[in-house]
């Protein structure tokens, strides 16, 4: 039974949001401040967190950024109804998925349900785990949602993994994004190129964090993306 956790500020969503999940078997703990959240997934991890980008104190943004240090939780993001930057912001911070308020709960629950699916999938639950996977200096181990490059050890959350080991299963060969939205997204989820081009551009700046000279994901302008071969 999956356990979530709930983080907002207003504490009708955290009653009638707690409510609809604990129906559908999840188990729900409920922060209405990031902090508080932050103590609590520490001292005993959930499966999926979602979190509100605006409260007071400590927003959705620094407690991503500060759970991120540590924790490759899925985190979807609950938006203001017409705040892209907010959105654009979260997906480079982490963030795996956003819904936008004022939402539908059970549009919510079916997002929490993909996201569950894509992290299960990946690390090999309930099916035959796949091999590690090796390119030159990366490894990555599905089974483990493990990543190294160079023996260092890279930490990605699900969306991150998932674009990376489909451009990494055949380097040289273009993936366009509909072909890699389809690999991190594979539930029928509709998301724009500007959340895959944020998506790519973490995946970078995690590499080089690493290896400054980090150049093996490859854009190609008006096609899609491709993993150099060595």
């Amino acid at each position: 039974m999956p356990t979530i956790a709930l983080v907002d500020d207003d504490r009708n969503i955290l009653t009638s949001v707690s409510m609809a999940f604990e129906a559908e078997g999840f188990k729900v703990r409920t922060y209405n401040d990031g902090a508080e959240a932050l103590r609590g997934v520490s001292a005993s991890p959930v499966d999926l967190v979602v979190l509100d980008i605006k409260m007071p104190r400590l927003d959705g943004m620094e407690t991503l950024n500060r759970l991120r240090r540590s924790s490759d939780v899925p985190v979807i993001f609950l938006t203001s109804k017409d705040d892209e930057i907010d959105e654009v912001l979260g997906l480079k911070m982490g963030a795996d998925d956003y819904i936008r308020k004022p939402f539908s709960q059970r549009l919510l629950i079916e997002r929490v349900r993909a996201l569950l699916r894509r992290s299960e999938v990946n690390r090999g639950q309930g099916e035959e785990a796949e091999k590690a996977l090796v390119r030159g200096e990366l490894t990555m181990d599905p089974a483990r949602h493990l990543s190294t490059w160079k023996s260092q050890p890279v930490s990605l959350t699900v969306t991150e993994f998932l674009i990376l080991l489909a451009l990494a299963r055949r380097p040289g060969h273009v993936k366009s994004r509909d072909q890699l939205m389809d690999a991190a997204y594979s539930d029928n989820t509709y998301v724009d190129d500007r959340t895959l081009d944020s998506h790519i551009k973490r995946l970078r700046k995690k590499f080089r964090v690493v290896d400054k000279e980090f150049d093996n994901i490859e854009t190609l302008y008006g096609v899609g993306y491709r993993y150099r071969e060595e």
